[in-house]
């Protein structure tokens, strides 16, 4: 009798040669390089590429705060918009979490003896993905929500719940892609790649991390600014607001699409009938503190 195919079995010989690729790319010069393109501010240059990308990804300007591509210094201005008032509602129900971010979920599930669901085929610790053998140990037996932020989505992260961020540090890595061809197909891509982890107080704990991509220059946080891909070798602990922070409220943004990996404790559920492949709304219910 023979297994069923896993997701890395399934990629055709064009994702195959994109993923070799990546091992020898240079991918923090690669991606240095597309930031500052991203980053320049010559009128006709910036308006050039705006426009492109709102045409190549169908990107819906209406819910832009400002005028595309008028009110944008640059392309990353751009990719790192916020939104008009009203165009997101946040869910005020007591006890809900809700989505960070715009994006579609790449998988979801329960967190079985310290490990989540990469791709099929594919799992991962949660001490290496958050740096810390203590905490994770608080989200085994819990349950974990894995989001891709493709590049027509809104680029802003923003609070799943209520509460104070007590722990906020920045891992260095590598830099792949997150795409759905290369999670199927790299070991423990999340936990390899550059990223943002915080460690949220509030009616209950929850983690989340921002992942860093391939053509993500920087992670950047409301109250402690931009750390860039590559400047640091070691972990690095980083401030924490001095506040604490409401449900919804902006955490930060990615300069270009990558992921955000949510991890709730046990007695945590996500809403009935979220699946992998559904789209999400930043504000959206995706789930409660107890089951």
């Amino acid at each position: 009798m023979t297994s069923a195919p896993s997701d890395k079995d399934r990629l055709g010989i064009g994702s195959r040669l994109f993923i070799a690729l990546q091992y020898f790319l240079p991918q923090i010069l690669l991606t240095r390089l597309i930031g500052w393109f991203a980053s320049r501010e010559a009128e006709w240059f910036k308006n050039l590429l705006i426009r492109g990308l709102v045409r190549g990804y169908s990107i819906n300007t209406r819910e832009a705060a400002g005028r595309v591509p008028e009110d944008y210094t640059s392309l990353n201005a751009f990719f790192t918009r916020t939104l008009r008032d009203g165009a997101r509602d946040i869910d005020d129900a007591p006890g809900v979490i809700v989505s960070p971010c715009d994006g579609a979920i790449s998988q979801l599930g329960p967190i079985e003896n310290g490990r989540l669901v990469q791709a099929k085929g594919f799992r991962y610790s949660i001490a290496e993905l958050i740096d810390d053998d203590a905490q994770a140990a608080m989200y085994d037996g819990g349950s974990f929500m894995t989001v891709y932020l493709a590049p027509y989505d809104y680029h802003r992260v923003h609070m799943p719940i209520a509460g104070a961020i007590h722990d906020h540090r920045h891992v260095p890595g590598r830099l792949f892609s997150v795409n759905g061809a290369t999670a199927a197909a790299v070991p423990r891509l999340f936990s390899r790649n550059e990223r943002r982890i915080f460690h949220i107080d509030g009616d209950s704990a929850m983690a989340m991390v921002m992942v860093g991509a391939l053509n993500v220059g920087s992670i950047t946080t409301t109250w402690h600014g931009a750390v860039t891909a590559g400047y640091h070798e070691r972990a690095l602990p980083l401030p924490v607001p001095e506040l604490p922070l409401a449900r919804g409220e902006t955490v930060g943004w990615f300069n270009m699409g990558s992921t955000v990996i949510l991890l709730a404790p046990r007695g945590a559920s996500w809403r009935d009938g979220l699946v992998a492949g559904d789209v999400l709304r930043m504000g959206e219910r995706i789930g409660a503190l107890t089951a």
